[in-house]
């Protein structure tokens, strides 16, 4: 059984609150993991045609909002089991540190799942009802990966969802709309990206991995151990850039695509900083460095699939 946890939230007036507080709700170093599979899909559908920026702008849109909403599940629903607390490390804590309230945290949330609809629909309009089926499926599992009873992000399974949701089937529909068919190159290509995807997932949960394994949670990073978390996260790494020199070699991806080994420095320091940390708060750099890592790595992935569609 979980240890109980008593929370409270300081006496803050709400309207008092600065610019900070609210964008920290948001988690913004999360938000690279929903924009960076756009541009990437609109990218490669480039090679199949033009590009469509009213679709794009609006693809984008909606990613960015449910990622949001999705983070604000997770503010909301670990305040609720006790998870947060004022001394809990992370950018989290809009609750407990800035005293918003859970139930205008669940409400925001939940008008950013509703702007996104309204962006899917406009979307389907243009395209294909089918993506109002996949993008439900997907809305669905951001909300369940914290809240319901059986939360995804307390199991072992949390990297393989977000990398899947948040990164092949992002890069997979972005390409859709634009192109009106997927084709194996995209399949593909997706593929290092979702692991980076799901190696955001993967350092934060080893950063807190002490204090998930006390409340009882699952994650990989408890199931592994901290330090063999770490060797599959530096794993990961090897393996997304692995498969962009495997994919260049078959032909697959243009030899332009090579120029994301620019991003390794960022992958090694996270290791390195993981590796040296004892304590959350010493990990903080080290998860910025995983986000990083996936950003950098899909913005140069495009520009070199962008620059080999022509030359």
């Amino acid at each position: 059984m979980q240890p109980q946890v008593k929370t409270s939230t300081p006496h803050i007036p709400e309207s008092n609150r600065g610019f900070r507080a609210w964008w920290q709700l948001t988690r913004p170093h999360t938000l690279t993991a929903a924009f960076v599979p756009v541009f990437l899909g609109t990218a490669l559908a480039l090679q199949e045609g033009t590009i469509d920026y009213g679709l794009f702008t609006a693809m984008l849109l909606a990613c960015l909002l449910i990622q949001a909403a999705t983070n604000m599940f997770n503010e909301y629903y670990d305040f609720k089991r006790g998870l947060d607390t004022e001394h809990s490390v992370g950018i989290g804590g809009a609750i407990v540190r800035d005293g918003i309230k859970p139930k205008t945290v669940m409400q925001l949330a939940l008008v950013l799942y509703g702007l996104s609809i309204l962006l899917g629909i406009y979307i389907c309009m243009e395209t294909s009802w089918w993506i109002a089926v996949i993008g439900s499926v997907s809305m669905l599992m951001g909300y369940l990966y914290t809240g319901g009873p059986y939360p995804i992000a307390y199991t072992p399974f949390g990297e393989l969802f977000a990398g899947f949701f948040m990164g092949c089937l992002i890069i997979l529909i972005s390409f859709y709309i634009q192109a009106g068919f997927v084709t194996a190159t995209s399949v593909f290509v997706s593929v290092p990206v979702s692991i980076l995807v799901g190696a955001i997932l993967l350092a934060n949960n080893i950063r807190d991995h002490d204090g998930d394994k006390e409340f009882g949670r699952k994650t990989l990073a408890i199931l592994l151990g901290r330090e063999n978390a770490i060797n599959f996260l530096a794993a990961m790494f090897i393996a997304a850039y692995a498969l962009v020199v495997i994919m260049i070699g078959l032909g697959i991806a243009s030899p332009w695509a090579a120029i994301v080994i620019l991003s390794a420095p960022k992958a090694i320091k996270a290791i390195k900083g993981f590796k040296a940390g004892k304590v959350p708060i010493q990990m903080m750099p080290a998860m910025k460095s995983t986000a990083q890592t996936n950003t950098i790595f899909g913005f140069l992935l495009s520009i070199g699939l962008f620059i080999g569609h022509f030359i």
